[in-house]
């Protein structure tokens, strides 16, 4: 009877705490902010924003004059390194920086993309979906929420914006260090810790779109940089995006003995065969 009452004591005292933990859990759940289910008005809402619908192509030839006419305000050790990455592409010797198949990330996606990107406006938030690679994604937060005090370093860093008139305000920080900030495709070095970067984007036209930044980088920046890239509205079906992988290209299609469709990686001439 004694050893009963000892099981039973135990059991009791096993119920009480398991009540306890669900109990300091859901009060916890409770305590964590949601992301609400959009109401009717929140959609009507979305309705009375600017007309960013189409896909977008930017404006190389501009990237390209800004590149020559807007100089980036490099740190000394930046410029130094920068400069000589210019020299070696000049020689037809690029860095090739984007190699890696790697995502291009923030400030450098809209610094020098050559690909179409979109916008998708819902409650809250402001989507931008990119070709090339199924990596390029920017969500922008529109909610009123802040930057998270200790936020997760991605590609991209995390965004937050504002509509000021037909104007969005994005602010972006927690971007990973060794996202490049890159003036062309061939020259950039990785942008270092605390950068900021703060966008204004607006349409200046029916289907002209200027998205001007403004950049903080401490590590390879001496001063904020400010510099504006274009895109221009096709509506045209034979500019939707399409998808694009980029470590496709490393692959061929080949079938395996049972048939199956597969890929296999393309094969590489060793380098010490190469130079016999």
């Amino acid at each position: 009877m004694e050893h009963r009452g000892r099981m039973t004591k135990l059991l009791v005292s096993s119920t009480v705490f398991c009540t306890l933990l669900a109990g300091a859990v859901i009060a916890e759940a409770q305590q964590q902010e949601v992301n609400p289910a959009p109401a009717a008005k929140d959609w009507a809402d979305v309705a009375k924003l600017p007309d960013w619908s189409g896909v977008w192509v930017p404006d190389i030839s501009d990237q390209n004059r800004q590149a020559r006419e807007n100089k980036t305000p490099w740190t000394p050790t930046a410029g130094r390194q920068i400069a000589g990455m210019f020299a070696a592409e000049a020689a037809g010797r690029p860095a090739g920086i984007f190699n890696n198949c790697l995502p291009e990330g923030m400030p450098t996606w809209m610094l020098i993309s050559h690909n179409a990107l979109e916008f998708l406006f819902t409650p809250g938030r402001v989507t931008m979906l990119g070709e090339s690679d199924g990596n390029r994604l920017r969500r922008i937060y529109t909610d009123g929420r802040p930057h998270p005090e200790d936020p997760d370093l991605t590609f991209h860093g995390h965004s937050i914006g504002r509509w000021e008139g037909d104007t969005l305000v994005i602010d972006t920080v927690g971007i990973l260090p060794e996202v490049y900030l890159a003036p062309n495709e061939g020259v950039g070095i990785p942008i270092g810790d605390n950068a900021h970067i703060v966008e204004r984007m607006r349409l200046v036209g029916p289907s002209t779109l200027h998205d001007e930044l403004e950049i903080t980088a401490p590590h390879v920046l001496s001063a904020p940089w400010k510099t504006t890239r274009i895109y221009y509205r096709q509506r045209v079906r034979n500019f939707d995006i399409i998808e694009g992988v980029c470590l496709q290209g490393n692959f061929i299609d080949q079938v395996d003995e049972h048939g199956n469709a597969i890929f296999v990686p393309v094969p590489r001439q060793k380098e010490s065969e190469g130079t016999k």
